[in-house]
């Protein structure tokens, strides 16, 4: 499309090359490596809880904060880009480990204080909150940090 607007011969081709080439064939793969890092997060993850049920709880936290992420890069007009990827990587890590903490805890409260599911993991929730929040504030404050320079 481009081309035609500026009126480029159309003997004339544009591809790209280079490491622009590469990083478009490693865009192709990209869905690829996403499903087999959930499969391999689910297998150390059942392996650790010896259970089926409990890594999927935690594999569902994923969804909402990636697309929570990416509403958040349209609210902001932010384009995708290859640190955007990283900040939503970075995002996606530190919701699994709090699903894995909230998760550890109410686990271990079911088992010792005979509580139910959900006040276990209602008791989980609140000596968990504080250290959950300071990670991800040290994490903003971060992000804020390495691209305060960028601009």
């Amino acid at each position: 499309m481009t081309m035609i607007q500026l009126s480029v011969p159309s003997t004339v081709r544009g591809t790209f090359a280079g490491t622009a080439k590469i990083f478009q064939q490693t865009l192709k793969t990209q869905l690829f490596l996403i499903i087999a890092a959930i499969v391999a997060v689910y297998l150390v993850l059942g392996i650790l809880y010896e259970s089926y049920i409990h890594p999927l709880t935690i594999i569902s936290t994923l969804p909402s904060a990636g697309l929570g992420a990416l509403l958040a890069l349209e609210l902001f007009n932010t384009p995708f880009s290859l640190i955007a990827l990283i900040g939503i990587m970075l995002l996606i890590g530190i919701v699994k480990k709090n699903a894995i903490i909230m998760l550890d805890f109410a686990i271990q409260a079911q088992r010792e204080g005979l509580l139910s599911a959900h006040d276990a993991i209602f008791k989980a929730s609140l000596l968990r909150f504080r250290p959950i929040l300071m990670t991800t504030i040290a994490a903003i404050f971060g992000m804020l940090h390495a691209t305060s320079g960028y601009r």
